[in-house]
């Protein structure tokens, strides 16, 4: 068992947005193998209440308050500094100092840090490993950001990309390390990043198939006269958000044509004003909701039209793990270990997503045998574990090590001082 200092921006409990899920998992994987030193932020009052329950994994914690509102004002530092908005946004100076303390104190075998704006504290660690997870290419992000808004926020997130890659490049160098979600996303770093070449890897995300189940009994939360077509995530994410502005201008209109019981549920927490906008006699915004599950296992079928969202979406694994037929954005598919059309629906159009929906809800027997496909493939090839211990090969050398140095302090504990009578 090593020492492994574990950073990352969020606070990974509860579980109930894509980073999050991760952060979570990747606790728990390296909390039953090593003693985890967790650094985070919280950014939501509302997961104050769940530090104890994180504690629990830890063997020490530091978590630093992050309020939005202050950090976006802190993050407009980068336009004088030159840097990217997002590192300033993360930068705390008790963190950092927490950080210095730790690293003194205890002797951390190698350091997981999660996002790369949290690689700005990389210079404060003395780890021999330290392992990098990007998940996927953020600036790459922000460059489709600009290319779908207007000036002046296209130049704001245009001048994003281009800064915050250079900080990337920068940050990946100095990991032993870096991990992304997908092979695509490792490619296409390696493509923006041609010095990081062979210091990258991919480590994809998984899903507790266990708990997304369609064996668990639950009320369905649907009139029954309704048909309903669901979309699950977190509203103040603006992918998920330019995803059901979408749907539901483009879309469901033509499908309404069609299935007039037809009713949209955008379900997840925050809904920002625009999400809040769409509510109407076909369209139910839920906001935040106790279990999502119910809502996936008596959907028609689950939707996931994302035109900007990037890597493995752990929204789709979650709905194809409870038995659900999914209708993908092409490029969400295509990051799957899964075979479209069997496994899944892919989409791109709004054409397209007019008929593979309706496609579904006119035939009930093809979509059971897809969503049975989908958690078929998805308990076969999606488990947490098998996925996570792919940071073994480098975690274990600081095991082994951690593991001697304790062995040669026992030994040395048991040495009489020279002079001491026996």
């Amino acid at each position: 068992m090593g020492n492994v200092l574990f950073l990352t921006h969020r606070l990974p409990y509860p579980p109930n947005k894509g980073d999050k899920v991760r952060t979570y998992h990747l606790l728990k994987y390296l909390s039953a193998r090593h003693r985890v030193f967790l650094g985070t932020f919280v950014d939501d009052p509302a997961d104050r209440m769940h530090i104890d329950r994180v504690r629990a994994s830890c063997a020490d914690l530091h978590v630093a308050t992050l309020d939005p509102k202050l950090a976006k004002v802190a993050s407009l530092r980068g336009l004088l500094s030159g840097e990217a908005l997002t590192v300033p946004y993360y930068r705390d100076a008790g963190l950092r100092a927490w950080i210095r303390r730790t690293c003194a104190s205890q002797r951390i075998d190698a350091a997981m840090i999660f996002s790369s704006a949290m690689m700005q504290y990389a210079d404060d660690i003395p780890a021999p490993v330290k392992l990098a997870v990007f998940d996927d290419v953020d600036s790459a992000k922000w460059s489709e950001y600009a290319n779908h808004h207007r000036w002046p926020m296209s130049w704001v997130y245009g001048r994003e990309a281009r800064k915050l890659l250079e900080f990337e490049r920068r940050a990946a160098m100095q990991a032993t390390c870096t991990f992304f979600v997908t092979d695509n996303e490792a490619a296409l770093f390696t493509r923006l990043a041609p010095e990081c070449a062979g210091r990258v890897g991919v480590v994809s995300n998984g899903v507790d198939a266990g708990f997304f189940s369609p064996a668990h009994e639950s009320a369905s939360p649907f009139a029954a006269d309704e048909v309903p077509v669901v979309f699950t995530g977190a509203m103040d994410y603006w992918p998920n958000v330019d995803a059901v502005v979408w749907f539901a201008a483009e879309v469901m209109p033509r499908l309404r044509e069609q299935w007039p019981r037809l009713r949209f549920y955008i379900v997840g927490r925050s809904p920002t004003s625009q999400v809040q906008a769409l509510v109407a006699a076909d369209i139910v915004v839920t906001g935040t909701v106790d279990d999502v599950r119910p809502y996936l296992r008596h959907a028609a079928c689950v939707v996931a039209p994302l035109r900007l969202a990037r890597g493995i979406q752990n929204k789709i694994l979650e709905a194809m793990a409870m038995g659900q037929a999914v209708v993908a954005a092409e490029s969400c598919a295509g990051a799957l270990d899964a075979v479209v059309e069997r496994d899944m629906v892919a989409a791109t159009s709004a054409e397209d997503y007019v008929r593979q929906v309706g496609s579904l809800l006119a035939d009930r027997a093809r979509a059971a045998s897809i969503g049975a496909a989908a958690r078929e493939r998805v308990v076969a090839r999606y488990s947490w574990d098998a996925h996570l211990a792919g940071f073994d090969r480098y975690l274990a050398p600081a095991q082994q090590a951690s593991s001697i140095a304790a062995a040669e302090g026992g030994r040395l504990s048991q040495v009489e001082p020279e002079g001491r009578a026996a």
